[in-house]
């Protein structure tokens, strides 16, 4: 019997990111459909962002983009849609200048489709597509070289290298998602204003095209507000077929969207979400071509693939994007997705018909992390009563101490980690995540809450937040604590949460406000709301206006729920983890914290990460980051982790 928490682990930091790539993106060549693209980023080589290619009809993955580049870019500061192919070619911005690039074959000398901008990085590209007669990428342009709020507009870029660039639309605050029809007449796009958040409120827009040049107005969907339009896209197989995703029916459906008039027809729908909350560019989780259709339906258990056709399922938990391949050499229309379960990491999968059936092609494995099965526990979803009257109820997934080799005394319960999602219009991530199993193979269980805001459970629960940010999802993650220390499954002294960025301010404000939790940590997380409403980038500028109110006008419910204004509750010791380079939440705001907690001589541990923007990238600041948090704990709740991990200074610690 072996005290949890001390439970020898092969779960190491280091097996977090060694040979690790997080997979996304993956996108069917339009002119070629039996070439297959991704993206992987890899913690190894620094964080970069390679681009992968497969001929289908036969042969190997091989990376696209240049040896060392790093094709990511900073549209949004959270990027996304970095990339697209045409015609074997591959368009890419490069994170190092943000300029876009042409490169026509492995190897060879990428061209320069985009001028030097007047400043550095001035000029950022994303999302974009290539015309079908190849002459023009239509995407989106950020331009900061305008003195002021940085100017989202729609844009042409010749894709022949003489550097010209066009500005075909800039009516709205933000542009996302253009998408050219499959006979170059039409383009569609999503924009949205100040204060919604592209979850909020969007509009769907159609205009004629021609060679680069935008024409006249086709249709404008969503002038109402009362609906996010996102992932608009065009049936390959005819030039008109517009297909959407709304949640004016509450869940995120696919429709069909009839171009005279703008109704909806619905053409996967039902009490799950097709699409996720668009924070990056990129993505898009249904495919059709030819009248097949495939969709990735978000449910609180997980992602199924419906639509498709019989037998055409998906058994993995998690998909993280889907798109369309036509397999050689029959053409046949198969949907193939970055997916993952609770056996195994992302992977690239093509479901491609055989003889009337379906039949699951893995065409970029996940790496063999060679762990005894019993080691990967797949999670209790559970639901629990929450709020001060317990009249609301929130949702989680429950995962257990898993080990094999290991056993608790008997008569001891474990400690719990309660982990806070990002976001906070995030949810908990229904796939492996040795993030997860790190702790739980040492004897410390782990709760991932989707407290009300979260997404999978349709727009009514994600906007529970609304003004209440700060409030509920606090409220769910005690609660969520309280109900597994009631249930007997975990010690009631020895409960830890965790977070990062909104889950961060989750952590402080949970801290500050209740006496229910022996240690946290705040990865990179908003003490002062105040100084975050007028310190961050324009695509999160006006975001507090839907969680806690408009600013200045609420200024008094600013600082009311603001951690740095509740120092005297603060009594629970603390790591802050932050990076260097961020400019989301800026380093003052975890410093602004650490400075408060040594003044109250309560123990706090502070890691600064150079070069590291919002999240961590870079495997060596990955593993330090999660050896520190293993080392700060297992000090402040009085056990001893089998690791060997490196010395820790805790101030205030005696």
């Amino acid at each position: 019997m072996t005290p949890y928490g001390e439970w020898p682990s092969p779960v190491k930091a280091a097996s977090l990111v060694q040979g690790a790539a997080g997979i996304s993106e993956v996108i069917a060549d339009p002119v070629r459909p039996w070439l297959l693209w991704w993206a992987e980023s890899r913690p190894d080589e620094g964080g970069r962002t390679a681009v992968m290619r497969c001929d289908l009809r036969g042969g190997e993955p091989l990376e696209v983009s240049p040896a060392g580049s790093n094709v990511r870019t900073r549209v949004h500061e959270y990027g996304g849609g970095a990339w697209w192919p045409h015609d074997g070619s591959l368009f890419y911005v490069e994170f190092a200048d943000q300029r876009l690039r042409r490169l026509d074959a492995p190897g060879a000398e990428p061209v320069l489709l985009t001028a030097e901008p007047p400043a550095p990085r001035a000029w950022r590209y994303a999302d974009g597509r290539v015309t079908p007669n190849g002459r023009w990428c239509v995407c989106v342009r950020e331009r900061h070289d305008t003195g002021g709020e940085p100017v989202n507009e729609l844009a042409a870029v010749a894709a022949d290298g003489s550097q010209r660039t066009v500005s075909l639309w800039s009516g709205a605050d933000f542009v996302m998602t253009p998408r050219v029809s499959p006979d170059g007449s039409m383009v569609a796009w999503i924009s949205w204003d100040h204060p919604d958040m592209p979850w909020d409120a969007t509009c769907l827009r159609v205009h004629r095209q021609d060679d680069g040049q935008l024409g006249d107005e086709v249709l404008v969907l969503g002038r109402d507000g009362d609906r996010s339009l996102c992932e608009p896209g065009w049936d390959p197989s005819g030039p008109a077929r517009l297909l959407v995703c709304s949640d004016h029916d509450d869940w995120w459906g696919l429709y069909e969207v009839d171009l005279e008039n703008g109704t909806l027809s619905a053409v996967v729908t039902g009490a799950f979400d097709v699409a996720t909350p668009p924070w990056v560019f990129g993505m898009q989780r249904w495919t059709a071509a030819g009248g097949a259709l495939a969709a990735a339906a978000g449910m609180p258990s997980g992602d199924q693939l419906v639509g498709a056709g019989d037998g055409a399922a998906a058994p993995d938990t998690s998909i993280d994007s889907l798109t369309m391949a036509r397999v050689a050499p029959d053409g046949d229309p198969a949907p193939a997705y970055a997916g993952a379960g609770y056996g195994h990491e992302t992977e690239v999968v093509v479901i491609a018909a055989d003889r009337g059936r379906h039949r699951r092609r893995v065409v970029r494995p996940a790496r063999d992390l060679g762990l005894d099965p019993g080691l990967l526990v797949e999670p209790e979803a559970i639901s629990f009563p929450t709020g001060p009257d317990g009249a609301a109820t929130a949702h989680a997934l429950y995962y257990p101490p898993a080990n094999p080799a290991c056993a608790g005394p008997p008569g001891e319960l474990p400690p719990l980690l309660v982990h806070a999602h990002g976001g906070p219009t995030a949810a908990a991530r229904r796939q492996l995540s040795l993030g997860v199993t790190y702790w739980t193979s040492r004897g410390i269980a782990v709760v991932d809450v989707d407290y009300r805001g979260s997404t999978s459970y349709g727009r009514r629960y994600r906007q529970a937040l609304h003004g209440a940010w700060g409030v509920v999802d606090v409220e769910d993650c005690v609660a969520a604590a309280r109900f597994l220390a009631g249930r007997g499954d975990v010690d009631p002294r020895r409960l830890m949460i965790r977070g990062g960025s909104a889950g961060g301010f989750t952590v402080l404000a949970a801290l500050a406000l209740h006496d229910v939790f022996a240690a946290g940590s705040s990865r990179y997380g908003v003490a002062d709301l105040e100084a975050l409403a007028a310190d961050t980038h324009k695509f999160e500028s006006r975001y507090l206006d839907r969680l806690i109110g408009p600013y200045p006008e609420a200024r008094d419910t600013y600082i009311a729920r603001s951690p740095i204004s509740h120092l005297a509750g603060f009594d629970a010791p603390m790591i802050v983890l932050q990076g260097d380079e961020d400019e989301i939440v800026p380093p003052s705001q975890s410093e602004m914290i650490v400075e408060a907690l040594e003044a109250k001589g309560v123990p706090v541990a502070y890691l600064l990460f150079e070069g590291e923007q919002h999240g961590f990238r870079a495997s060596q600041n990955i593993i330090a980051a999660l050896e520190a948090e293993l080392a700060f704990f297992g000090r402040i709740l009085g056990f001893t982790p089998a690791d060997d991990l490196p010395a820790l200074e805790i101030s205030g610690l005696h």
